[in-house]
């Protein structure tokens, strides 16, 4: 089903190889786990299986096929006698979840009857019968896994590879698709996992392989996740990595205490400075404080007198603002007073409109109208 003789896989510009020189067979109908640290080699394996990348040296071997023979104008054809699983799901945002599915097999040219028929039955394998017309973004991020799941086995598949299925997801919906995924393997399809997820390796008892250093290191049937898989990268001796970039091997270490020279004086909390008072501090604010510039807010413009037209309004900000009060007596408006008489005291100006009135009113009473 799938062979890897003395693949070797150097990517430009690094000095340390992602595959060094492995040789890894797997079966029809097996169910293996690829596990190791990050960086050590599984994602090249399964980019390589679907030749999505090239090998700098060595041979690999897919459904009977050696990939080196195979033209990029055959990659598409060669890709559909396999299934491939995205830990981000893939999905195209604007169709459902029928469409998403369906869309596999239209691309290999399956007639409308075959799909009408299929898809149906590849969701409600997965669990996923009553959300035919759903869109993605209507889903939940486990259903999003169950739709891509049922995309890659939907044309039945003989061999199955996913990359961290669950890494995006919680550890229930996660155990709902590795469940989901044995059973796919029991139908007969060959399955491959790239997985972090230790506790789920550790149940499901399948083989293991472990990649550390682009070197496969383990290789165990009915095995679990085990413990040398978390352990960091050991670099040889001849390694030309500096002593600070490689990670520690042993338990984290306390930084060192740091010790008080002899001259080095602690101060206690009698000597600690005291917290200056509130007005000290304004006083010290002040000091440092650039006064702002006296200003003088605007005069509310004088009102006209409607009784007075030929007083004189043009009046600036600095002369008296009693030549602009309005004189109120016996709830009447009487005539305004000359300006030289405003600036007496109080009861002089009444005494003074008092007199102004009474001449008035005898002025009034002595118009008796036109002689007959």
């Amino acid at each position: 089903m799938i062979l890897f003789d003395k693949v070797t896989k150097k990517y430009p510009g690094t000095t340390r190889p992602a595959l060094d020189a492995i040789d890894l067979t797997i079966e029809r109908g097996e169910f293996v786990f690829l596990v190791g640290a990050s960086g050590s080699g599984k994602s090249s394996c399964l980019r390589m299986m679907i030749k999505e990348d090239k090998p700098t040296r060595g041979q690999i071997y897919v459904l009977g096929q050696d990939l080196a023979t195979v033209s990029t104008r055959k990659v598409p054809y060669f890709r559909r006698k396999l299934g491939v699983v995205f830990q981000d799901f893939r999905l195209l945002p604007n169709k459902t979840v029928f469409d998403n599915v369906a869309f596999t097999l239209q691309v290999i040219g399956k007639s409308r009857g075959f799909i009408q028929e299929a898809v149906p039955d590849v969701l409600k394998m997965v669990g996923l019968a009553g959300k035919a017309s759903r869109y993605p973004h209507e889903l939940s991020g486990g259903e999003q896994q169950r739709v891509a799941i049922a995309r890659a086995i939907v044309n039945k598949p003989a061999l199955l590879l996913a990359d961290e299925p669950t890494g995006n997801l919680d550890p229930a919906t996660s155990a709902g698709i590795m469940a989901l995924l044995e059973a796919i393997n029991a139908s007969g399809t060959t399955v491959v996992v790239a997985t972090h997820a230790a506790d789920f390796v550790d149940q499901m008892k399948k083989r293991v392989v472990e990649l550390s250093a682009g070197v496969i290191v383990r290789d165990e049937r009915e095995s679990g996740y085990g413990k040398t898989a978390a352990i960091p990268i050991q670099y040889p001796a001849d390694d030309n990595v500096g002593a600070s970039k490689k990670p520690a091997t042993g338990p984290t270490k306390r930084p060192p205490t740091t010790t008080a020279s002899p001259t080095t004086k602690i101060m206690t909390i009698a000597e600690t400075p005291q917290v200056e008072s509130q007005t000290d501090a304004f006083e010290r604010l002040r000091t440092f404080a650039t006064p702002l510039p006296e200003t003088t807010p605007d005069a509310v413009p004088p009102m006209p007198d409607p009784f007075a037209p030929d007083v004189d309004t043009n009046i600036n900000d600095t002369q008296d603002m009693s030549t602009l009060v309005y004189d109120m007596l016996d709830s009447g408006v009487v005539a305004r007073l000359p300006r030289e008489e405003t600036r007496l005291p109080i009861t002089e100006r009444l005494r003074a409109q008092a007199q102004r009135r009474t001449q008035l009113n005898d002025d009034e009473s002595q118009d008796v109208g036109p002689v007959q």
